[in-house]
């Protein structure tokens, strides 16, 4: 692989530096470095170098990105959600491996070098979504790395059959184990988290879990959730996403229910959506509990909103955490950057001698203006070399 110096830039501290790329990874950072023999080079003009951004909560194999538009008359309710989804994505001819592609290559254009994405396993469309998914990951290795949550969207023990899918999809090679609202949608808490726990424990496979449920009735699953990981010594092998409860319960029961999670390793995959009550990141942070962003669904039947542009999400995440000084944005962009790779998994990830070299430039003053401004990607460097050029994979 032929080396790759970049001249020229800016770290997210301020420092100006070259930078130094062989073998797909960073191998040095300082001023004036040598290029070596054969070494293609870039001229940073002094752009801002972020670390590849990761997007660690989404649907790929559900979007409608670059469809006709889809006219959403749905109803409010998560339960009407699912049906008109499993609905529409027959009548709109859904292919679940042209189109999560087509948002993956999106998502690298703008910076997105890591993904975690969900797969719907259900009995009507049985492995289909996570085999396109399967064949997605393989086909971004290298440049993009995605992990696939085996997904029981429309439910497990409500829908018989659905728990040995999702056997069968971590034994066809997914890398998650999912799992969603023990009470509102199987409403059999214990016997759901058994079923997930006990797939997780007899594949190796870490879990994620999906808890929409609001309040006490939330609460109550992840005291659930946390006696099983302590139980199994699942510590650091567990993501909740959503956890909507966590912003609804009083002040005092919420530091209660961080110090659980802090004790578990149970991390947090917030999207922080407007129209929710969600985790706040400075308390979950301030607690020892590991907090990330990610989209969800992207324009899509649940949802008409979404880009596949984490800078973006990080201002959102930002907006909704009353996050106004520059110190405090630059949290938002490590919720979607470093603390992201922790809390999914991801290894050798960030602008350091000896991690893959993964990195987004552009311009920018500061992180907090990255953030903010959300300026065009005039480079984005993946597995050792430039991928897209002002916003255009080559």
């Amino acid at each position: 692989m032929k080396a790759l110096l970049l001249r020229d830039i800016r770290l997210p501290d301020g420092t100006a530096a070259d930078v130094l790329i062989e073998d797909g990874s960073f191998t040095a950072f300082g001023c004036n470095l040598t290029a070596p023999p054969g070494a293609a080079v870039e001229d940073g003009q002094g752009g801002l170098l972020l670390p590849g951004l990761i997007e660690g909560h989404t649907h790929l194999d559900k979007t409608l990105w670059d469809m006709p538009w889809y006219r959403n008359e749905c109803g409010p309710l998560l339960a009407e959600r699912i049906a008109n989804e499993r609905r529409q994505r027959g009548l709109l001819g859904l292919d679940p491996a042209r189109q999560s592609k087509a948002l993956a290559d999106a998502f690298l254009a703008l910076g997105t070098t890591r993904i975690r994405s969900f797969a719907d396993i259900d009995t009507e469309i049985g492995l289909k979504h996570l085999h396109a998914l399967l064949e997605l990951r393989q086909a971004q290795a290298g440049v993009q790395e995605i992990q696939v949550v085996a997904f029981p969207q429309s439910g497990l023990l409500v829908r018989p059959g659905t728990q040995d899918l999702l056997a069968q999809a971590m034994a066809d090679g997914a890398d998650i184990v999912g799992g969603l609202d023990p009470s509102g949608i199987d409403r059999d808490p214990k016997g759901h988290l058994d079923a997930i726990f006990g797939l997780a424990e007899s594949t190796g496979k870490p879990l994620d879990i999906h808890l929409h449920e609001v309040g006490e009735l939330g609460a109550f699953a992840l005291e659930l959730i946390v006696e099983r990981v302590l139980a199994l010594a699942m510590q650091g092998q567990v993501v909740v996403s959503h956890a909507f409860c966590l912003g609804d319960v009083a002040p005092a029961r919420q530091a209660a229910l961080l110090a659980l999670l802090a004790k578990a390793g149970i991390a947090l995959a917030t999207t922080a959506p407007p129209s929710r009550n969600v985790p706040p990141v400075a308390a979950c942070r301030a607690a020892g509990v590991t907090i990330f962003g990610g989209n969800d669904g992207i324009r899509d039947t649940w949802t008409p909103y979404g880009a596949p542009d984490m800078l973006q999400r990080a201002m959102i995440l930002g907006l909704k955490n009353d996050f106004r000084r520059d110190d405090q944005i630059e949290v938002a962009l490590d919720c979607v950057t470093g603390t992201a790779a922790r809390g999914c998994g991801f290894a050798d990830h960030g602008l350091a001698v000896g991690m893959l070299a993964e990195a987004v430039l552009l311009d920018a003053q500061s992180v907090a203006e990255a953030v903010v401004a959300q300026p065009p990607r005039r480079l984005v460097i993946s597995g050792g070399r430039v991928v897209a050029r002002d916003g255009i994979l080559v």
